[in-house]
């Protein structure tokens, strides 16, 4: 195992601990319905597939990690191939050759977002979609908690979290490489998460279109 490989590994065991899924039924639930049936699913950064037991019924998945202790869980699904891969390096994965894409809570643990799109967006066949999530890392309430010099509850309290992506930044990327952007903020104060999504919400879940 890669050094990387085995950060993440304990990482995922042993700060996280193993199923950990952070709003695992409100994200599973969405990403469901967005998904549908009779798809094949890319699914990258599955971790231990923790989440995508909640789309898994009904298709086909190849869950990508670095981390192979967590995708020996995977294989127990027998709806779910896996592959160990770093996402920074090749992937090794034809292109259009994937109905969806998962990539939930991932680009922020990448050195280069763009770059990864770009792949997602090759691996996608016509019109396929793309769903996931990622923080919210300029939210209002994060921005107080910097300002007092505090990085717990941020994403800055996570040390393998690369990139930090404000709303209009992330949604400006996504635009740059997908035809049909949808953002849904996700936040604990739902009036003004509605209302003001780009200082309130906490995650940002998205679908977008080839």
């Amino acid at each position: 195992m890669s050094s990387l490989g085995e950060l993440y590994s304990n990482h995922n065991s042993q700060q996280r601990g193993r199923g950990f899924v952070i709003f695992g039924k409100e994200r599973g639930e969405l990403f469901a319905k967005w998904l549908g049936q009779g798809k094949k699913i890319l699914d990258l950064g599955c971790r231990d597939c923790a989440l995508a037991g909640y789309y898994v019924n009904g298709n086909k998945i190849l869950g990508c990690d670095i981390d192979q202790g967590a995708l020996d869980i995977c294989r127990k699904n027998p709806n779910i191939e896996t592959k160990l891969v770093d996402l920074n390096g090749d992937w090794g994965i034809a292109s259009e050759s994937f109905d969806a894409v998962v990539a939930a809570e991932l680009l922020e643990h990448l050195y280069y977002p763009e770059k990864i799109l770009r792949k997602i967006y090759g691996a996608l066949k016509p019109g396929g979609i793309f769903v996931g999530s990622v923080p919210h890392a300029f939210s209002l309430i994060n921005r107080l908690r910097i300002l007092f010099g505090k990085k717990e509850g941020t994403p800055l309290a996570d040390p393998t979290h690369i990139n930090h992506f404000s709303y209009k930044e992330f949604e400006k990327m996504l635009k740059n490489n997908f035809s049909e952007v949808e953002i849904i903020p996700f936040t604990r104060f739902k009036l003004l998460g509605k209302i003001f999504p780009r200082y309130f919400s906490f995650l940002l879940l998205f679908k977008c279109k080839k």
